[in-house]
């Protein structure tokens, strides 16, 4: 039998106890929603699904806004619907009581960083073509890798540095310089849209240390309805029998897709399924020219490969990190 050393060095050059050799400072510690059994093809069967309906809601965000819905009725009513997918399922899965929290600081800041990208994604929706608001959307990648370095200190090596370069040289092929350039204004918005979400998932990973994913969900979902009602309130108006269907319609369909999110990371683990995501960019051209008649351009084409392959860098990086990370408990076993 081995002697178990005191202490063992981790990639980033610290040093941990064996225990903690396994688990970045920043890694969740509870795992409310945690997969409780792996069936990765299931998993990524569901989160293939959550792509397509949501391909289907922001398709009814964008008519919502064709027939005079302000953008933050589309929120408000998306967030009302889903609240009580939010209490069902923590119900459902016994893990209701994880709604207590001792951090309502951390929650505020949350919802203020979830609404504020969550507004500039259905806005940039409403600006662009659906492919091209989904290609710039995915740029939250790449700004969360530059952001966890910063902000988080987390070792960030040559192959994710260099996937940020690739990915930032899609941007600007997606925005086509020298060519029949793409709406300004809206690709603005939707980069803003993505480095909000990349400020999401930074705190996320700060909140995921102490707060347990029950906390994180209800909490959200019942805070964001506080500024989005007030919002309501402002800009929100009457409307006709049709505009309420599409009203209804999207926001049925944004709780289906919580539903198949959050269950997909009940039978896959992160890293087998963010991949996933990805085809939301097939969804969103397919329903703009279906609904729209919107069809890319070739720069499109060209940029959203190069910022897909960034992303996928960034996550099968990740993934063999964690496996080599789970390589130290294996070299040094407690007991």
């Amino acid at each position: 039998m081995r002697i178990q050393p005191k202490h063992c060095k981790r990639l980033d050059g610290r040093h941990y106890p064996p225990m903690q050799a396994a688990m970045r400072p920043d890694e969740p510690k509870n795992t409310t929603f945690a997969s409780s059994s792996q069936h990765p093809l299931l998993g990524v069967a569901l989160r293939l699904a959550a792509m397509a309906v949501l391909g289907i809601m922001f398709a009814l965000v964008k008519l919502a806004g064709a027939h005079g819905v302000h953008v933050t009725e589309s929120l408000f009513y998306r967030q009302l619907a889903g609240l009580p997918v939010a209490v069902a399922w923590l119900w459902w899965t016994g893990a209701l009581a994880s709604i207590r929290t001792s951090r309502p600081m951390e929650h505020g800041l949350r919802m203020i960083l979830g609404v504020s990208a969550m507004t500039l994604n259905f806005s940039a929706m409403l600006l662009l073509p659906m492919a091209e608001a989904t290609t710039f959307g995915f740029a939250a990648q790449i700004f969360a890798t530059i952001l966890a370095a910063l902000l988080l200190r987390e070792p960030t090596g040559r192959y994710r540095w260099g996937a940020v370069v690739l990915g930032f040289v899609g941007v600007v092929v997606a925005l086509q310089p020298g060519g029949r350039a793409i709406v300004l204004t809206g690709a603005a918005v939707a980069l803003g849209g993505a480095l909000m979400t990349a400020c999401v998932i930074i705190q996320l990973r700060r909140m995921a240390q102490s707060e347990p994913a029950g906390a994180i969900v209800f909490w959200f979902s019942l805070t964001s309805l506080v500024p989005l009602g007030v919002a309501v309130l402002l800009f929100g108006k009457n409307h006709d029998l049709a505009s309420w269907a599409i009203i209804a319609g999207l926001s049925l369909s944004g709780a289906i897709a919580q539903i198949l999110l959050t269950a997909s990371l009940r039978h896959a683990s992160v890293a087998a399924i963010m991949t996933m995501d990805y085809s939301a960019l097939l969804w969103s051209a397919l329903m703009g020219y279906a609904v729209f008649g919107d069809i890319p351009g070739h720069s499109v084409w060209l940029g959203a490969p190069l910022i897909v392959g960034a992303g996928m860098i960034i996550a099968r990086r990740e993934q063999h990190l964690t496996r080599r990370r789970a390589m130290e408990v294996v070299e040094y076993p407690v007991g």
